[in-house]
């Protein structure tokens, strides 16, 4: 049975939510204030945390990142009746996995919570690492070697994404669904625009390529090792 922690200041929500995932076979336990809820989390370590943003004694951002910083990476949902797109990319910058805006409906809260449990369970690794590229999911940074790469919120989403599934094409229509959420593939050149300023940070002058587009399936991330890099850089420089 999976758990589920609950912060919500709302007892009125909080009841309605727990009757909800309750009788979808989740163990619900609940917190009415961001201080109780983080101490009842890393103790209890539930699945799934949902927090409400605006919480009466501390930002839902705030206990959040206080959940990283003790290294507990179960996903946490944001629930929020702040729905502007700074608000949605603060939560999720501050190690928020989704967000959801009040009010809703039982039935989205409840799909959110059934995907977040659906991901793998590397999807809970703070750094990534993929030959010469580092991206670390807490302090949202890039490297390549020693360069660091600045991202844009949904370029860092995107190469995450592809990092998880080096050496694997990847379709348009997978991008789509995966990074920015589309049930069908419409027809737009968002994937091919992304990736080309993608592309653009990632394989600087020199380097070797890493993101390639592989004709009639998408695109890959290709995993070369750093040495193989350093070796072209050599090259480069003797000619």
């Amino acid at each position: 049975m999976p758990k589920v922690h609950l912060i919500e200041d709302d007892s009125i929500i909080a009841e309605v939510i727990t009757e909800q995932l309750t009788d979808r076979g989740f163990l619900v336990e609940w917190s009415s204030s961001g201080i109780e809820g983080l101490d009842k989390a890393r103790s209890s370590r539930p699945d799934v945390v949902i927090i409400d943003r605006m919480l009466p004694d501390v930002d839902g951002v705030v206990v959040i990142e206080a959940l990283r910083r003790s290294q507990m990476r179960m996903p946490v949902l944001v629930l929020s009746a702040l729905d502007t797109v700074e608000e949605r990319v603060r939560g999720l910058n501050m190690g928020g996995d989704d967000y959801l805006a009040k009010p809703f409906a039982a039935a989205e809260l409840f799909a959110r919570i059934e995907a977040l449990l659906r991901r793998p369970a590397e999807a809970n690794e703070v750094v990534l690492r993929v030959g010469p590229l580092e991206l670390d999911r807490i302090e949202r940074t890039v490297k390549r070697g020693s360069r660091k790469i600045e991202l844009q919120p949904r370029q860092f989403r995107l190469l995450e994404y592809m990092m998880r599934r080096a050496d694997q094409p990847l379709s348009r229509g997978m991008l789509l669904n995966e990074v920015w959420g589309y049930k069908f593939v419409p027809t737009t050149n968002l994937v091919d625009v992304h990736i080309g300023h993608l592309r653009q940070k990632v394989d600087g002058s020199g380097e070797i390529p890493l993101i390639n587009t592989v004709r009639g399936a998408g695109f890959i991330l290709r995993s070369i090792g750093a040495e193989h890099e350093n070796e072209r850089k050599l090259a480069t420089v003797s000619c």
